[in-house]
């Protein structure tokens, strides 16, 4: 596929069904925002599990534990995970709980900063299991647009249209680098990037989840 290719496939996917779905899934996202600080942490929870983690298995966890996320001590929420067929209960356990010294201040905290690069910076240096891709999609799901999620799917998919080498390992540079070209994909598509994650999910994996 050539980055004309995409394009063309992004717009064939604007006009049909699969618009509808990326609509009303950002309508969550959006919806999320105005929930109250406990369903904020519980969405900073999943994105925690995300990492080097399947989204889809980790949405299944999320919805199992629930309110655990808020309440279970260390040990029990790990048991948990282990029970779930979670790959690394014991270290996100542990960063779930530490981070629970934001559970009230979370959103209040994100929303002081004067754009979202800014609360995206401050997730990573403050928030343990954090990286730029989690924090990205932290933010994405609960409203904000403007940060891309550069994970596996989108690099592969990236590196097959040329316009990007598939890196050795993600370092700032080099995400900062990838999310440049997604901002200019998102350009040319009159998209936001929160919705070319989707698209480009979809593209990839014929599913659009959260």
């Amino acid at each position: 596929m050539t980055m004309d290719n995409l394009l063309k496939t992004i717009e064939r996917l604007k006009k049909g069904e699969t618009k509808d779905v990326v609509d009303a899934r950002i309508k969550e996202f959006e919806e999320t925002c105005e929930k109250p600080c406990s369903e904020i942490f519980k969405e900073l929870c999943f994105c925690i599990l995300t990492a080097n983690f399947t989204a889809e298995k980790s949405i299944k966890i999320q919805e199992e534990i629930g309110d655990g996320f808020l309440t279970l001590f260390e040990s029990q929420l790990a048991d948990k995970l282990k029970e779930l067929g979670y790959r690394y209960p014991n270290i996100r356990a542990k960063y779930i709980v530490e981070a629970r010294k934001y559970k009230d201040s979370l959103k209040e905290t994100i929303e002081s900063f004067d754009n979202e690069y800014e609360s995206r910076e401050w997730l990573v240096k403050n928030i343990k299991g954090i990286g730029y891709k989690e924090a990205s999609h932290f933010l994405r799901n609960i409203g904000y647009k403007n940060s891309a999620i550069v994970d596996f799917h989108i690099i592969d998919l990236l590196a097959r249209c040329g316009l990007i080498e598939k890196p050795k390992t993600l370092t700032k540079t080099k995400y900062m680098e990838i999310e440049d070209v997604l901002v200019k994909i998102a350009a040319e598509s009159s998209i936001n990037l929160a919705e070319l994650d989707l698209y480009l999910w979809y593209i990839e994996t014929g599913k659009v989840l959260k």
